[in-house]
């Protein structure tokens, strides 16, 4: 008995669905992690984990970040580069960026009752320019180096004004705002071609200023390098530059009581090349460098 042409063709659709299924979802998975189980393959498939004793310390191929329970560094270790993958940072399941780029320039300032009050307001939002800014004066602290950056504050936010003209965009200057210091703050230049700067004021609307980034007088080349005050695309860069690493060396050098020719023989040991050898910089792997710091000078609470 022939069966009808529907059934046929429901019939050759269904083994065609188990044929597929059995072979590329049960056989080809299978013979794909049997292959990257074999020695050379293994540790890249696994993760590249990193191991001291019984424990699972990281990843060879993921940053994390080397800081207590309050988010503050751990002095006796090199800090990895900032992290927006995540609340926190160095999130494996949020890995991403900022998405913010080199316009972000103002701030979306703080209801300064909501600040008074000790509470965080969700709507505030830092500009990129002022998340670089707080970065590398927090550096220049630990490091014992000056934190100055071009349109930066010395407090350490964008150093942004806010000029209002006549009509509009042109014409005498009638008014100027200093958009990323909140009043009370006294703004970073205390008048800007003849007419005296404001701080900003909190739900103010600025929106018809023109906005101007003023440079200062900090150095071309800042003590802090870039990477340590911004985070990368995935926010989980295992590296650091050699820069950031050689500037953290005394701070490390002074926790851990030993030379810093010693810290930088480190460094240049867990020093890495050049991506396929001729892209980005050299750089050091944070995680490995630090547990070497552990083993060779071990960490002694002053």
């Amino acid at each position: 008995m022939r069966l009808p042409t529907w059934i046929s063709q429901h019939l050759a659709a269904v083994r065609a669905v188990l044929v597929l299924t059995a072979l590329l979802g049960v056989l080809y998975p299978l013979v794909v992690t049997g292959i990257v189980q074999l020695p050379g393959l293994r540790a890249h498939a696994n993760g590249s984990l990193v191991r001291v004793g019984d424990s699972t310390v990281g990843s060879r191929i993921l940053g994390q970040g080397f800081v207590d329970s309050h988010g503050n560094p751990l002095v006796q270790y090199f800090q990895s580069r900032p992290s927006a993958a995540g609340a926190a940072g160095w999130d494996p399941t949020a890995s991403g960026a900022s998405n913010l780029g080199p316009e972000s320039v103002v701030d979306t300032l703080p209801n300064p009752k909501l600040v008074a009050a000790g509470k965080t307001d969700a709507n505030a939002r830092q500009s990129l320019l002022t998340q670089v800014c707080a970065r590398s004066v927090a550096v220049g602290k630990l490091e014992h180096v000056s934190g100055a950056r071009p349109y930066c504050t010395t407090g350490g936010v964008g150093a942004v004004l806010g000029v209002f003209h006549r009509h509009g965009s042109t014409g005498p200057i009638t008014r100027v705002v200093s958009l990323d210091q909140q009043c009370p703050s006294s703004p970073f230049l205390a008048r800007y071609h003849g007419v005296a700067v404001e701080c900003a004021r909190y739900g103010a609307d600025y929106s018809h200023a023109v906005v101007i980034a003023v440079r200062g007088d900090a150095p071309a080349h800042p003590a802090v390098p870039a990477d340590a005050v911004t985070a990368s695309g995935s926010g989980l860069d295992p590296q650091i530059s050699t820069a950031y690493a050689e500037l953290q060396a005394p701070r490390v050098a002074r926790q851990r009581r030993t030379s810093v020719a010693n810290v930088r023989t480190l460094i240049d040991r867990y020093r890495t090349g050049r991506a396929l050898g001729f892209m980005g910089q050299p750089g050091v792997n944070v995680l490995e460098l630090n547990l070497a710091l552990d083993r060779q000078y071990p960490y002694r609470q002053q």
